[in-house]
């Protein structure tokens, strides 16, 4: 790890930026919830909020990746950080106001998400270009560790930032760290590809370019399953994201579940540390789902019984083993599409994962409430031999169901002889001529 460290400064350099942009964006959006909540005590809100950040990513992401292959990749990251910071100044300057009203946040959450369409797109094909092709799945290990240490640090230091002090400091801290994260991009030169040639002019120029990204995977249909694959994962996985709190809090204390949550965005971490040591295996197919399967069958051992240590483990088991199928899949899609076309197939990918999310969203409250608890709460249903009966077991069934259909998504698209010769079927691309 060291030795990448000290050969990948530029890298380095742009990864740190983005840590620390990275850990002031999680202080705010945990204040915002806190702020959101108190201000209004509707749950709904809050899920609007999230909605507000991603539905305009999600309309915009097509035209940010045509936009980012026409450009020099750090010019599209520093778009991203510039337009996100003035989301944030925006809301900083209302709340200094005592002007801050909910619908001002959706607005500015709105801008804010149209901007951190061009994030993802962007810094991804930018690694591209940042290391060599056998470090790819390491350089997506570093990438993955920022995220997690803000998952873990920002709450905590945004809760005693708002109790001390106020909501106000966190975007003050917010702002600065885009700042940083707009200086560390300003301070490096890293190659660039061609621009990609313009199908026209507009919209329907832009348009007309996205749909070359789309051609490239519809065209290979390994990509295409590895792409669908991580759809219905996500897809499980944020039914997970939206039941785990109610789970744990009919199964053991707020503060033990507290520290449970925190165990969990640890083993982020630790898997994240793994990668960037490791560099990730050398079948990256079977890199990336592997972990999956581990992954479906810590779902399921989440909602098996109502134990905290077994909620652990599986924990422990899906979020540990998380960062190796991300990398490697990361890895895949590096060298497989060519760097003048990364941003339009990078926006695609990131369309993918955004849509999974809503439904599950709209769909666990309900189903677990209306559906899944009335099916175990009490001894006499045939389910109680699976998972226990009474308050939460409803929730732990459903866990263990998306724990299943993950794990048969594995095997699906193992099955799938495409799949398997991925590596092989689909050449990495050719080297092109690039500038600095």
């Amino acid at each position: 790890m060291l030795t990448f460290i000290t050969n990948n400064r530029t890298f380095m350099t742009v990864w740190f930026g983005q840590v620390v942009s990275n850990l002031g964006s999680s202080m705010t959006s945990f204040g915002l919830g806190i702020w959101v909540y108190q201000e209004t005590g509707s749950a709904t809100n809050l899920a609007l909020i999230v909605l507000a950040a991603r539905v305009p990513a999600l309309l915009v992401s097509p035209f940010a990746g045509a936009i980012i292959d026409r450009w020099n990749r750090r010019s599209a990251m520093l778009l991203a950080d510039a337009g996100a910071a003035t989301g944030t100044l925006a809301i900083m300057i209302l709340l200094l106001t005592n002007s801050l009203e909910l619908w001002h946040l959706y607005l500015a959450l709105a801008v804010s998400g149209v901007f951190s369409a061009f994030q993802f797109p962007a810094y991804g094909a930018a690694i591209t270009l940042m290391v060599d092709k056998d470090q790819y799945a390491r350089a997506s290990g570093f990438v993955q560790l920022a995220g997690s240490v803000g998952r873990i640090a920002a709450p905590a230091a945004a809760a005693a930032l708002v109790v001390w002090v106020g909501l106000t400091p966190l975007f003050i801290i917010d702002f600065l760290t885009f700042i940083i994260a707009v200086v560390t991009l300003m301070a490096v030169r890293f190659p660039s590809p061609p621009p990609a040639e313009r199908q026209g002019r507009g919209v329907a120029g832009l348009l007309s370019e996205a749909r070359l990204g789309l051609d490239f995977v519809l065209e290979r249909p390994a990509l295409l399953v590895l792409m669908l694959s991580f759809v219905l994962v996500n897809f499980a996985f944020a039914f997970q994201s939206v039941l785990l709190i109610p789970l744990l809090l009919e199964t053991t204390t707020e503060q033990v579940a507290g520290w449970v949550v925190s165990l969990a965005a640890g083993a982020v971490v630790v898997g994240s540390v793994i990668l960037g040591a490791w560099g990730g295996p050398k079948d990256r197919i079977a890199g990336v789902y592997a972990p999956i399967f581990a992954m479906g069958v810590g779902l399921s051992l989440i909602g098996l019984r109502p134990s905290v240590l077994l909620i652990i483990a599986g924990i422990l088991l899906m979020n540990g083993t998380h960062p190796i199928a991300g990398g490697s899949s990361q890895a895949i899609w590096q060298s497989k599409v060519p760097p003048n076309l990364q941003g339009r197939v990078f926006a695609i990918r990131q369309v993918s994962a955004i849509i999974a999310s809503p439904p599950a969203f709209l769909l666990a409250g309900w189903l677990a409430d209306k559906v899944f608890e009335p099916l175990v709460a009490n001894e006499a249903s045939p389910l109680t031999q699976l998972v226990g009966w009474g308050p939460g077991r409803g929730i732990g069934l459903m866990f263990v169901l998306l724990g299943l259909f993950v794990v048969a998504v594995v095997i699906t698209a193992w099955r799938n002889p495409q799949i398997r010769n991925l590596e092989q079927e689909v050449p990495d691309h050719e080297p092109i001529d690039i500038t600095t």
